[in-house]
């Protein structure tokens, strides 16, 4: 799967199925700017097809055969949500339409340039976002594929004039293996999207074959306190280390921090180790262990691609975030805040738990927590409840489906019940979005932090709240 063998050249018009997702709108935005016709379609509107629409991509709610007629598509790329029997899939593949995959496509332009792919459970799109944000201000002006808003940039993907192309990989589908980086990032490796992969060794499997489409003179940046990358680099003993390099808070590790000071409120510093030598001090506003360790892989990353150290550090020190990454929403009035997060696995949300507790450490924590898939849910619904425990008040909302089908006997009920066993009273379960509003409203005292989570639209909740205790809604992250 490390290669396509789609040929642009002969390529004009560009269909996009699931437009209105991070990823496949990001897509639209660079093949737009590239100069090809582009249109899209989805289910329903989002904040990416509007911005798809404002540079000139036209949308279609739904899916229809009709939408390859009206704009004569002579290749139709499909997000990971789209099921195979789809009518516009099945009538272009009839037609005999190229039909590919949305990270088949990217990779095109990736393979292309000197390609900085980001890889991992959890933490690429930040770390993704940190190294963009470098090698922006280093004055690279790189092509950006992020799947999440960059605070600093306002958008999820850009074209720029240099050779670097700094991408986010999604490993959901395994499609990531179309990538050949010149520089691969790997945050952790672990048990996700378990209804493409059966069990945890899948997912190595799928990394050490990613891992393999790295050219010779290649550069690997790989979390070395993970155990699944240490798993990983168990099963790549004997392959050539020389452009190898670890991270983590370790000291054993190749990039290592040392004198972490946390502030309240928001924010951090730390001493960056490398090699066994002090560099300097780094200075972040975003918050949580796992933040620092991104912004360890991005200066890694950053450094292969020769940028300054005191460059770097600037250009962290400017990172604001990205939005549904713990993003601060607004302040409610009563000195309520309002957070929101995108966190959508166990270890997600145990992450951000512990980076709210470490910035606010006096506050009760209120979470509104929307699981998502019903594969995931059944899968580690266990882990979650033990999570969300930490929590001073919970309230679940019904599993998002996304694309899947509802599986007999697997609901939120089963996180709750396993809540309650422990803490009863802790967690409440309720029917949809007004319900969990008025759940949050009955439960808030002055002085909560108020943090809604998950992959769907759980985070409409603090929007909500916000109106409804009328503060201004801030967009600081």
């Amino acid at each position: 799967m490390a290669s396509t063998s789609l040929d642009l050249s002969r390529v004009r018009s560009i269909h996009l199925m699931g437009v209105g997702g991070a990823g496949m709108s990001g897509l639209a935005l660079l093949y737009k700017a590239l100069g090809f016709q582009v249109t899209g379609c989805d289910m329903g509107n989002s904040c990416y097809t509007t911005k798809v629409r404002e540079a000139g991509v036209p949308v279609y709610l739904g899916h229809d055969p009709h939408h390859l007629d009206d704009h004569k598509a002579d290749i139709l790329a499909y997000s990971s949500a789209i099921p195979s029997d789809n009518p516009e899939l099945v009538t272009a593949r009839e037609r005999g339409i190229p039909v590919v995959q949305r990270a088949e496509l990217l990779s095109l332009l990736f393979n292309s340039r000197c390609g900085v792919g980001v890889a991992g459970t959890h933490g690429k799109t930040t770390t993704t976002s940190m190294i963009s944000l470098i090698a922006e201000r280093a004055g690279l002006e790189p092509t950006v594929a992020i799947g999440g808003e960059l605070c600093d940039i306002g958008c999820n993907a850009k074209l720029g004039n240099g050779n670097v192309m700094v991408a986010e990989l999604d490993e959901s589908d395994g499609s990531f293996q179309f990538f050949q980086p010149s520089v691969a990032v790997v945050t952790n490796v672990d048990w996700d999207h378990v209804n493409y992969y059966p069990s945890r060794q899948s997912v190595v499997d799928a990394f050490v074959s990613f891992l393999a489409n790295v050219p010779s003179d290649g550069f690997e940046v790989l979390c070395g306190d993970d155990p699944g990358v240490r798993a990983l680099l168990g099963r790549l003993e004997g392959q050539n280390c020389q452009n190898r390099v670890t991270y983590g808070l370790e000291k054993g590790n190749d990039f290592y921090p040392t004198n972490l000071e946390q502030y309240p409120g928001g924010g951090m510093s730390y001493t960056l180790n490398r090699f066994g030598r002090q560099v300097g001090r780094v200075r972040l506003t975003v918050s949580g262990t796992h933040n620092l360790l991104n912004s360890l892989a991005a200066l890694a990353a950053g450094s292969r691609l020769g940028i300054s150290f005191d460059l770097m550090v600037s250009a962290l020190n400017e990172f604001h975030g990205v939005k549904r990454r713990l993003q601060q929403k607004g302040n409610a009035g009563d000195d309520i805040l309002v957070y929101d997060d995108y966190g959508h696995h166990p270890n997600e949300l145990k992450a951000t738990l512990t980076a709210l507790g470490q910035m606010f450490p006096k506050r009760r924590l209120v979470v509104v927590f929307q699981p998502h898939r019903y594969t995931r849910t059944a899968a580690l619904y266990e882990q979650f409840a033990q999570v969300l425990s930490q929590a001073d008040q919970v309230i679940l909302l019904p599993i998002y489906a996304a694309d899947e089908q509802q599986i007999p006997g697997v609901s939120s009920s089963l996180i709750q019940d396993k809540i309650h066993e422990r803490h009863p009273g802790l967690c409440h379960l309720v029917r949809d979005k007004v319900d969990a509003e008025a759940c949050v409203m009955s439960v808030l005292q002055p002085g909560d932090l108020l943090l809604t989570a998950g992959a769907g639209d759980v985070c409409v909740i603090g929007d909500l709240i916000l109106q409804n205790l009328k503060a201004p809604c801030s967009a600081t992250a």
